[in-house]
């Protein structure tokens, strides 16, 4: 009966190794670390060839040509002929919030109700998640964990993706309010008879006024005496005083339009606009503004018959050229799957007319400026954290895009997944290695 009992212990023992955990966490960097001879983009539109870039105790403390005389300090990579970037950051995201669309269980993306400010979505961030950690080896270190659905989805945080849990992933808690804006079409219900296309709204103007309705009542509890407690109009307190960022989904020109005027009626400090398919239809209202845009996935179709076949992929460079501040997302059909193609959305911005660096900025400085985390991240400058990677050849490229090396907060961390399991054992069946 013994043996038995010990046969059943080490069966299931290497069952659950069998089942391809998350990878460890990576420790506390315990020592300097150089990197010489690389291409370095820094993220903020410059490069540096032949850099020396080199960090201890989590923070870059020098970079610059690697022709300095300076004394190397700790651990040296030779990185010659290799391009070295910042971490990319993902904004606008569901990581870690779902893992398999199918089972309910792993599926916690969303609330029911329609006004959910007060809904946090970091107490729900899945740390093991194995999406997650397939974000990795693409250089994507960083992203916006945002909740879905309800007219007010919730409160989104930003984590970094080598973390045991939520609570040492959070690298800004509670940074910003999630919130649609209603749609000035609805679609035909054709299970209904109706017809399946899209026709006008003719509840907007009533669903825009609940909105200001709801913002009027959160802000006059907000000067009272606060009794009783009300929750969602507790957690509104952050955007009104500016202290949290105001996201705004919307997508065509008038809703764009109206939400500007929403933004000056409630005299909204932080504010930006999430999705935003029109916005180069105005442009100029935005840069006016000062309204910074998250652009939806570039690699779609236009919505328009009569769009450029190509607008998705200029319409950064149209905004960037009038000088809006852009980043982009992964959101659409398989967002969390899709978000692996991060900086490859970046690289056919690059190749439909905005210059490379810039279009690196889209993921890495200016994402980083609008999640208001470029104190520390989306660039590679003393004093920042030494959240970065080493390319072997263009990392929004996906021909090169080849990791050697990742670093968050100067920690090395892991770059193998389940992913990078399934390649290597198919690659060694066709090779026959």
């Amino acid at each position: 009966m013994k043996l038995f009992n010990l046969y059943i212990v080490l069966t299931c023992l290497l069952l659950l190794n069998g089942l391809n955990a998350q990878q460890t966490p990576a420790k506390p960097q315990s020592e300097p670390i150089t990197i010489e001879g690389a291409t370095a983009h820094l993220g903020n539109g410059k490069v540096i060839n032949n850099a020396l870039i080199m960090f201890e105790a989590g923070k870059i403390t020098f970079i610059g040509s690697a022709n300095t005389k300076i004394a190397r300090k700790g651990k040296i990579i030779d990185a010659k002929g290799k391009h070295v970037y910042p971490g990319f950051i993902i904004p606008n995201s569901t990581l870690g919030l779902v893992e398999i669309d199918a089972v309910r269980a792993t599926d916690d993306d969303a609330e029911i109700g329609t006004w959910n400010p007060h809904i946090r979505s970091l107490i729900a961030y899945n740390a093991e998640s194995k999406v997650v950690e397939s974000m990795r080896p693409n250089g994507v270190l960083l992203g916006q964990i945002t909740p879905r659905g309800s007219r007010i989805s919730g409160t989104s945080s930003i984590v970094q993706f080598d973390a045991w849990n939520w609570e040492d992933a959070a690298v800004k808690v509670d940074d910003g309010i999630h919130m649609s804006w209603p749609n000035n079409f609805t679609q035909g219900r054709w299970w209904m008879g109706e017809d399946p296309g899209l026709k006008p709204n003719k509840d907007y103007s009533k669903h825009t006024k609940t909105l200001a309705d709801y913002f009027d009542e959160a802000k006059a509890y907000l000067n009272s005496n606060k009794q009783p407690k009300h929750l969602p109009f507790e957690a509104l307190a952050g955007i009104f005083n500016g202290s949290k960022t105001l996201y705004i989904n919307v997508d065509d020109e008038k809703g764009i339009l109206d939400a500007i005027t929403f933004i000056h009626s409630h005299n909204l400090k932080n504010v930006v606009l999430v999705s935003a398919r029109d916005a180069h239809m105005v442009a100029d209202v935005l840069k006016t503004n000062n309204i910074p845009v998250v652009l939806n996935r570039v690699h779609s179709t236009p919505n328009k018959d009569d769009d450029d076949y190509d607008l998705p992929y200029k319409s950064a460079k149209l905004l960037v050229e009038k000088g809006i501040k852009v980043a982009l997302q992964a959101n659409g059909q398989m967002e969390r799957m899709n978000t692996r193609n991060l900086p490859f959305y970046a690289g056919t911005v690059a190749a439909h007319g905005l210059d490379k660096e810039v279009a690196l900025q889209l993921i890495t400085l200016n994402a980083a400026e609008i999640l208001g985390i470029d104190d520390a991240y989306g660039s590679l400058e003393n004093g920042k954290s030494a959240t970065l990677f080493i390319s072997e050849g263009d990392a929004l490229d996906m021909r090169t895009n080849k990791l050697t090396h990742a670093f968050i907060d100067g920690r090395m961390i892991s770059l193998e997944t389940h992913q990078t399991e399934l390649w290597k054992r198919y690659s060694g069946k066709y090779t026959n290695e």
